[in-house]
């Protein structure tokens, strides 16, 4: 994933911030990784996505990657036109 690169191994990322914004029928995923316990220990990034799904798991995947438990994910999604998202 190339949400956040050559960052792997040295720090360590206890929270997950993200915005998933639709823009012109593509997914823009903004991250933000953050160490509460040592806030200096940071880093964004940003990637797209062709779908929501997608977007999911490249979310899903990060998360994975530095270990953070779903109670340390935030998510904000905005859609233009939430009626044309995904079933549920």
């Amino acid at each position: 994933m190339n949400l956040i690169k050559d960052i792997a191994g040295t720090v360590s990322f206890t929270r997950l911030y993200v915005k998933i914004r639709q823009e012109d029928g593509a997914f823009t995923i903004l991250v933000r990784l953050q160490n509460h316990l040592k806030t200096e220990e940071a880093a964004w990034g940003q990637e797209t996505a062709a779908t929501i799904e997608i977007a999911s798991s490249m979310i899903g995947a990060l998360a994975e990657q530095y270990s953070i438990p779903q109670q340390c994910i935030s998510i904000d999604i905005g859609m233009e036109n939430f009626r044309d998202g995904t079933l549920h």
